[in-house]
């Protein structure tokens, strides 16, 4: 037998070189798993950014020409995109999402496009209706779509992506608008119509008081059947909903009144007199007077803060705003706002402060109002004099008057960061007019491809994003376009007139 023995200093080389090779092979092994920066990042800094919001006009530089859709970023209000729609809109809404446009145009199409900044033309789908279609207006809630057809007085309803016909329903004569729901998670959906034949379209903007009594049709969704009809006010113009989808106000500018519809009950608000938990009677209001005459006329004991009111209202335009349950009204032919408690006690009936109501002078003629989210105040479309009039709701006071480009029709406000946005919008001009609420001061300008048709924003707070997805086109009551440098309507007026863009 051999024995072999090695020196210790050969043995300790040996050890040495079978340590490194193990550890070698350790920091192989761990590498993807267990490896650590030596030096730690750090993050950017500065301030998060805004969440996305997006002021969207549609334009057009002649009756005849397509229009344009101008998406406009909230952040640094600059034109991201733009595209052509169908020739000659006329009126323009938006779903309660924020992410669909919608439009009627003087061919009798229908155009949607998506709200993104990579809007482009082959993006914007065309809808072509019967060759005798008259559609007035447009209800986009979050699915499905809603227009009042004139001819045969119907209500075409639109669903699928693209949208396409569903049905038609019948209802009463001289359909213009409908409301409801943002989500279809109602009930109902109401079609508000003015109850007479009109052929000029105009009626309501010239002589209202002399107009019989609107309705309002209930829609049932389960089975998209009518319900009997409601009778409201004269020549009715517009409508909003609670977001609590426990009342409808529909606007009759004929005889200066809200009519409130309880939707829990599909009835007029009208109810016996009732004791709430602090022991005060409380009474419904079917019908909340915005004037003197209308006050008189009716029967109905004034509000409290009604003193000052003048003779006629005529109520276009109203928001509700869910901080402070209060329903804001633009008076155009009174040249005021109404601040109305509209406050459900905990049991869904009127409160003890429902109806009461707060007028606020402001400019000539305004055409539409909206509120800041907080409730703080509201700021007035003055069409006649070409202004925006700041309210404070608290004081119920003027704060100031800016002056605009153009006799503004629309105004929307939106909160996307700490301080918010008012976006005017005027018929007779190229320019979007942004206010800030920060100062309350013309921020700037925003140049558009003809004069604005219409104007919305994907993201309104103040008014719970459902208060604007009904389009306003100019007749049946609604405010029309203003000759170009004219404070007011010509002695004769069409249709046509009305809408015609300058």
């Amino acid at each position: 037998m051999r024995l072999f023995f090695m020196s210790s200093g050969r043995a300790r080389v040996r050890l040495v070189q079978a340590g490194a090779a193990l550890t070698a092979a350790a920091l192989i092994a761990g590498c993807g798993n267990s490896y650590r920066p030596v030096v730690t990042p750090i993050n950017s800094s500065g301030p998060s950014a805004q969440p996305t919001s997006y002021a969207v006009v549609v334009s057009a530089p002649s009756n005849t020409s397509p229009g344009i859709a101008t998406i406009i970023d909230y952040a640094g209000d600059t034109v991201m995109a733009v595209a052509p729609l169908g020739p000659g809109p006329i009126s323009f809404t938006m779903d309660s999402l924020g992410s669909t446009g919608y439009t009627i145009n003087r061919d009798g199409t229908l155009t949607n496009f998506p709200i993104t900044t990579s809007l482009q033309a082959k993006m914007v789908i065309y809808t072509t209706l019967s060759s005798t279609s008259k559609p007035v207006n447009l209800f986009s809630p979050s699915s499905g779509l809603w227009a009042p057809d004139l001819t045969g007085n119907l209500i075409d309803v639109f669903s699928g992506s693209p949208q396409t016909f569903k049905l038609a329903i019948p209802t009463a004569p001289t359909p213009i608008l409908v409301a409801g729901s943002p989500s279809l998670q109602g009930q109902r959906e109401y079609v508000i119509s003015q109850n007479f034949t009109d052929a000029t379209g105009v009626a309501c903007n010239t002589s209202p008081t002399t107009a019989p009594n609107g309705v309002a049709t209930p829609i049932e969704l389960s089975s998209f059947s009518a319900d009997a009809a409601i009778t409201v006010g004269k020549c009715p113009v517009y409508a909003v909903q609670s977001p609590d989808q426990r009342r409808l106000f529909v606007l009759n500018r004929g005889d200066d009144t809200i009519s409130v519809i309880n939707i829990q009950n599909n009835t007029l608000d009208s109810c016996l007199p009732y004791k709430n938990q602090n022991g005060q009677t409380v009474t419904c209001h079917p019908t909340l007077p915005l004037s003197t005459a209308a006050v008189n006329a009716t029967g109905i004991t004034p509000p409290n803060g009604t003193s000052g009111m003048g003779t006629t209202a005529g109520p276009v335009f109203a928001e509700f705003n869910q901080t402070t349950n209060q329903l804001v009204v633009a008076n155009y032919d009174g040249g005021t706002i109404s601040v109305i408690d509209v406050s459900l006690d905990e049991y869904g009936n009127d409160s003890a402060n429902f109806g009461t109501t707060y007028t606020i002078p402001v400019g000539r003629n305004p055409a539409s109002v909206t509120v800041l989210y907080d409730g703080t105040r509201a700021y007035t479309a003055n069409q006649s004099d070409g202004t925006v009039t700041i309210a404070n709701l608290s004081s119920h006071t003027v704060v100031k008057t800016l002056t605009v480009v153009g006799h503004p029709r629309t105004i929307a406000s939106t909160q996307n960061s700490q301080y918010g946005k008012v976006y005017v919008a005027s018929t007779d001009s190229p320019y979007l007019t942004i206010v800030s609420t920060l100062t309350d001061l013309v921020d700037t300008t925003v140049l558009v491809e003809g004069n604005v048709v219409d104007m919305r924003v994907s993201t309104q707070n103040g008014s719970s994003g459902n208060s604007m997805m009904t389009s306003r086109a100019a007749g049946h009551g609604q405010p029309c376009t203003l000759p170009p440098g004219s404070a007011a309507l010509p002695a004769t007026l069409t249709l046509t007139a009305c809408q015609m863009i300058p």
